[in-house]
C-alpha cells in the first residue's frame, strides 16, 4: 500500500520544475506570444503559455512517480483528458490517479497581472469511479510574476493537516509559512465573492451576490480568475467566502439563447484537500461535501467558507437566493 506522505516530495519536485520553466518562458517571451490561443476545446481554452507546462508534465510525472507503479494522469490538454504511464500499461494496472491543472490562472499570468498556480491531487486508482473525495495527497504551487521573487507552496495529506512554505527565487531560501483562515464570525468588514468571470449571465450571478451581501452587510472583493488562487485567499485569511456557481446558470443562459461557457472542472479543485485540511469548509451549492469524478469534463459549482460561523451566516442566504431563482 502506498503511503500518501511519500507522494509529497516527488509532487513538489514536479511542481518546481514546471514553475521554473513557466517563469523562464514568461521572462523570455512577449506577453502577446504567451497569450496566443493554442487550442480551443469544449472545457477550456489552451494558450501558448499552457503548452510550456503541458509539454513537460507527463515526463515529469513518470519520472517522479513511476516508482509507485503505473499511473493514470488526468489533465486538460491530454488526448481524451488522460493517459496511462508508462506507455503500454493499462488503466486497470495503475496504482494511482493523478489529477493535475498545470497552470490554473493562465490569463492573469500571461499578461503578468496575477500569479498562477500548479494544482495536483493524487488518489488511489479506483477506475473511472475515482472521485475528488478519494484524493489522499495534494500539492499547490504558486507560479509568480516575473517581477515577484517570493512564491508559496502548499501541501496536505488526508488527516494530517496542511503545510506551506515560501520560496525566495533570488536567494533560494525556503521558510515555513503559516496559513490561517479567517476566524471572524461574519463577512462584514472583510472580503467575499460570488465568481462571475465571464459574460452571459453575470447579471443573475451579480443579483445573487447582491442579495447575500445586502442581508449579511459585507463588501465583495474583485474577481480572481483562478480556483486555486481563490482557495489560497481563503486559506490565507484574506477572503472569508467564495462561491463559484457558473454551472447552475445553464438554464438561464439557454433562455437567452446562449450556451454555458467555461466552468470550474475537477482539475481546478485538485487541491481542495489542502483547503479542508487547513480548516476551510468546502461544499457544493447544496451544502453537501464537494465531490466529483476525477475527469476533465465535469462542471462544478462550489462554495468555500473560512469557518463554520461564516457558513452559518452565508449558506442559508445563498441557498435562499438560489431557490428563489429556481437554481436548486
Amino acid at each position: 500500500m502506498i503511503e500518501p506522505r511519500a507522494l509529497i516530495a516527488p509532487l513538489r519536485r514536479i511542481h518546481e520544475e514546471i514553475r521554473a520553466a513557466v517563469v523562464q518562458a514568461c521572462e523570455d517571451a512577449a506577453a502577446g506570444d504567451l497569450a496566443r490561443v493554442a487550442h480551443e476545446g469544449e472545457g477550456d481554452t489552451i494558450y501558448a503559455v499552457d503548452r510550456v507546462s503541458e509539454e513537460r508534465l507527463a515526463a515529469l510525472v513518470e519520472r517522479e512517480l513511476g516508482s509507485f507503479g503505473p499511473i493514470v494522469l488526468v489533465a486538460e490538454g491530454l488526448p481524451g483528458g488522460r493517459v496511462v504511464l508508462p506507455a503500454g500499461r493499462s488503466e486497470a494496472e495503475a496504482a494511482l490517479r493523478v489529477l493535475v491543472d498545470p497552470i490554473d490562472g493562465t490569463r492573469g499570468l500571461m499578461y503578468q497581472k496575477r500569479s498562477a498556480w500548479i494544482l495536483t491531487g493524487v488518489a488511489p486508482n479506483r477506475g473511472p469511479g475515482t472521485r475528488l473525495r478519494d484524493v489522499v495527497a495534494a500539492v499547490q504551487t504558486e507560479v509568480p510574476l516575473v517581477k515577484q521573487h517570493l512564491a508559496d507552496t502548499l501541501w496536505a495529506v488526508r488527516g494530517e493537516g496542511a503545510g506551506a512554505e515560501r520560496f525566495n527565487r533570488l536567494t533560494g531560501e525556503r521558510t515555513p509559512l503559516r496559513l490561517r483562515p479567517s476566524g471572524a464570525p461574519t463577512i462584514a468588514h472583510g472580503f467575499a465573492m460570488v465568481a462571475r468571470f465571464f459574460p452571459g449571465a453575470r447579471d443573475e450571478l451579480a443579483a445573487i451576490d447582491e442579495e447575500i451581501v445586502a442581508a449579511a452587510l459585507g463588501p465583495v472583493r474583485p474577481q480572481y480568475i483562478s480556483t486555486g488562487g481563490q482557495l489560497y485567499e481563503l486559506m490565507a485569511g484574506h477572503d472569508r467566502f467564495v462561491a463559484d456557481l457558473r454551472p447552475l446558470l445553464e438554464s438561464v443562459l439557454a433562455r437567452r439563447g446562449l450556451a454555458l461557457g467555461i466552468c470550474c472542472h475537477p482539475y481546478d479543485l485538485a487541491t481542495e484537500l489542502i483547503a479542508r485540511e487547513a480548516g476551510l469548509v468546502v461544499t457544493d451549492h447544496r451544502g453537501a461535501p464537494l465531490d466529483a469524478p476525477l475527469d476533465v469534463e465535469a462542471d462544478l459549482a462550489w462554495v468555500g467558507y473560512a469557518n463554520q460561523a461564516i457558513r452559518a451566516q452565508v449558506e442559508p442566504l445563498l441557498q435562499a437566493a438560489l431557490r428563489r431563482r429556481g437554481l436548486m
